[in-house]
């Protein structure tokens, strides 16, 4: 069994866009801890966690770490936020 622990941070918002701006917005600035993967951060409806909904872009990019783009996203994954 591993002996790793993931943190379940409630945040209420008031729909599912809005969950996952706020998710990104949180996601990017943790990226600054070693141990925060924003690939695995997911959002659901409060009465029906089970149905989650991906934040990031999952990908792998070089050097360990994942794609800072929104789960869907067009074009290639990136390491920096496009303006």
């Amino acid at each position: 069994m591993s002996q790793r622990y993931v943190i379940h941070l409630p945040v209420v918002a008031g729909d599912l866009t809005a969950a996952q701006r706020l998710a990104r917005v949180v996601g990017r600035w943790m990226t600054v801890l070693p141990m925060m993967d924003p690939g695995e951060m997911t959002v659901s409806e409060e009465d029906q966690q089970f149905l989650r909904h991906r934040v990031f872009c999952d990908q792998l990019m070089p050097g360990g770490r994942r794609c800072l783009l929104r789960a869907g996203h067009d074009g290639e994954c990136t390491r920096r936020i496009r303006r």
